[in-house]
């Protein structure tokens, strides 16, 4: 378990950071992950491959805890973009372009915006999608391609929209 933690825990915590307003809500949801995940210890999957899904699993959890449970609710979409607004625009010369494709990202709704960010930012598989979601590959996969159909029409009808949304293996 703590070499599972130390390989992943900073990717937990960009996953909160990009979710929630301030860098210590970020810290305190992965500090309760982690409890959460020593608590599991021994089920704890065998495979490395299945250690990531399982452990964003936990975190996804607590993360909709949070947002449950928080006086002050706002939409993941403006936490997220909150959470980015400081960034890089990975792949995006343009600030328009990408402040654009936020704003239809957040137009979907909760479980396609997960999709889309998991896949996209965080650099998941769908099949791993599946597993942190705890969905059928299935219905992840059907969801993410109407989610890019949607997100691609929605560019397209923008003005001065340019940005293409790719496809990604999964």
């Amino acid at each position: 378990m703590e070499a599972a933690v130390r390989a992943h825990a900073p990717d937990l915590l960009a996953y909160f950071a990009r979710r929630v307003r301030s860098e210590s809500d970020a810290a305190d949801l992965l500090a309760d992950t982690l409890l959460a995940l020593w608590r599991r210890a021994s089920s704890l999957p065998p495979a490395d491959d299945d250690v990531r899904p399982w452990m964003f699993s936990f975190a996804r959890g607590i993360l909709l805890h949070h947002f449950r449970g928080a006086t002050r609710r706002h939409a993941l979409a403006d936490r997220l973009r909150d959470a980015l607004a400081g960034t890089a625009n990975p792949g995006f010369a343009d600030t328009h372009e990408y402040d654009e494709l936020l704003r239809a990202v957040r137009a979907l709704d909760s479980v396609d915006r997960d999709i889309i960010g998991l896949v996209h930012w965080e650099g998941f598989s769908l099949i791993e999608v599946s597993r942190i979601l705890r969905m059928k590959q299935g219905t992840v996969r059907s969801r993410y391609h109407r989610a890019k159909t949607r997100l691609r029409k929605q560019l397209e009808d923008q003005p001065h929209a340019s940005t293409p949304i790719g496809s990604h293996p999964g």
